[in-house]
């Protein structure tokens, strides 16, 4: 599916010593502007006992203090911004739905960037200038929808920007205008083919051919079920919009190994995620950004709180980052042993008569913590074959994570559907604890 005649970009042609040297004079340049621009990083680094000066090599980034969505909560709305308001052309937020929300903003010159970025990433997925491509994001403040939209029309793409929802329809926009590329979470992947089966659609006879999935951690065990189950090559992208948006790394189509961190842009670093020391590269820890060359919003040091590690690159220059094993602030600690979602998608998904959708329900039993795995059933699921299931998940449990917990197998489509990022735990525990 992949074109080898199809040209790399200028950044994706540099050798690792002129990347090197990009990047340092990059990192410096950004430094300068976010200390000159924004009081924030002023106040910040002066705290450190830093100045953009002191960093002569990529090393020295190390000395320099982390941001975090703390810092960008407690300088809402335009506290972070390094350009006057007026040059701002478009905004982003989150939710919020966890506390204040955080606002980005984007110059005529990052919005190029980005859409650039995009391009690349959509190109290095197996996308070709002349494709269809459904975007299955949502639009608005979250910036999966127009992130993408903009990317593959860069490209060269026809876009169909269904956004999210209306599930139905979503599946009579693919067989009418048979787009070649889709571009939605994985777990709203998974609720689209649901609905083609419930229509009596074969996914595996549709004009898709790539999936490029983002803005959730998942599993080689779920790749593994929307490749067979939709005859596609599922391929992750990641981003943040702190960062910028989707299109901070990509994961090739001819190797599918990982994401290529768009490096020219983004400078990576792993960390120690209690310490915050800077780990060695293989070893997994929490994913830390700082932008090269963002105008708006630069971010030095962001914490993402996603947990991976840095690899050597393969299919391009630059460095790959595993796919997201989870989150330092989505780890569920019960009686003393670290558990994550992604841990229980693997045995969900290995699990037979059980859907690939489920939740974690956490609970307070007496003085101690519970977890119940609520996972639907497949339809055609007997009662026989769900209990069989729900012992299956206990024991997996047990043995593979080392803990115990309760397992239910609910009806088909009766747990909480999202169009974006699917709420995997739902945290019933009186206020103040865990």
């Amino acid at each position: 599916m992949t074109d080898a005649a199809v040209p790399l970009d200028a950044g994706e042609r540099l050798g690792t010593g002129e990347l090197r040297e990009l990047q340092l004079e990059r990192l410096r340049a950004s430094l300068r502007h976010a200390y000159e621009h924004v009081p924030f990083y002023r106040e910040s680094f002066d705290k450190a006992g830093v100045r953009p000066e002191d960093c002569r090599t990529l090393a020295d980034l190390a000395r320099f203090p982390f941001t975090t969505k703390a810092d960008l909560r407690a300088n809402y709305p335009y506290g972070m911004f390094a350009v006057p308001r007026e040059r701002i052309r478009r905004l982003h937020a989150s939710s919020g739905t966890t506390g204040q929300p955080t606002v980005v903003g984007y110059t005529d010159r990052d919005l190029s960037v980005w859409a650039d970025l995009v391009a690349r990433s959509l190109r290095a997925a197996g996308s070709r200038p002349g494709d269809v491509v459904h975007v299955a994001y949502g639009y608005g403040l979250f910036t999966g929808g127009l992130g993408a939209h903009y990317g593959a029309e860069r490209l060269g793409c026809t876009v169909v920007p269904a956004s999210g929802g209306m599930t139905a329809r979503q599946v009579r926009l693919i067989l009418d205008l048979e787009p070649s590329v889709i571009m939605v979470t994985p777990s709203y992947m998974l609720t689209l083919l649901d609905e083609f089966e419930r229509q009596g659609v074969d996914p595996r006879g549709t004009s898709l051919r790539v999936g490029v999935f983002g803005a959730e951690p998942w599993t080689e065990p779920m790749r593994r079920e929307i490749e067979e189950r939709f005859a596609i090559d599922a391929v992750d992208i990641y981003g943040l919009s702190e960062v910028m948006g989707p299109g901070v790394a990509q994961e090739c189509a001819e190797t599918k190994d990982g994401l290529h961190v768009w490096e020219d842009h983004f400078y990576p670093e792993i960390v120690d995620p209690v310490t915050g020391e800077v780990l060695p590269e293989g070893e997994r820890g929490e994913l830390v950004f700082t932008s090269l060359t963002k105008e708006a919003m630069p971010v030095v040091r962001y914490r993402t709180r996603d947990l991976t590690r840095l690899l050597p690159g393969t299919a391009r220059v630059f460095r790959r980052m595993e796919k997201i094993s989870g989150r330092s602030d989505d780890m569920v600690i019960l009686r003393g042993v670290n558990l994550f979602p992604t841990q229980i998608e693997e045995i969900v998904l290995r699990t037979p008569g059980v859907a690939p959708h489920f939740q974690l329900r956490l609970t307070r039993e007496g003085r101690l913590d519970a977890l119940t795995v609520r996972a639907e059933a497949r339809p055609d699921a007997p009662p026989e074959v769900r209990d069989a299931a729900a012992r299956s998940i206990v024991a997996a449990v047990k043995d593979g994570i080392g803990v115990s917990v309760r397992a239910e197998i609910v009806e088909p489509e009766s747990l909480e559907r999202s169009v974006g990022k699917i709420r995997r735990i739902v945290d019933l525990r009186p206020r103040g604890d865990g």
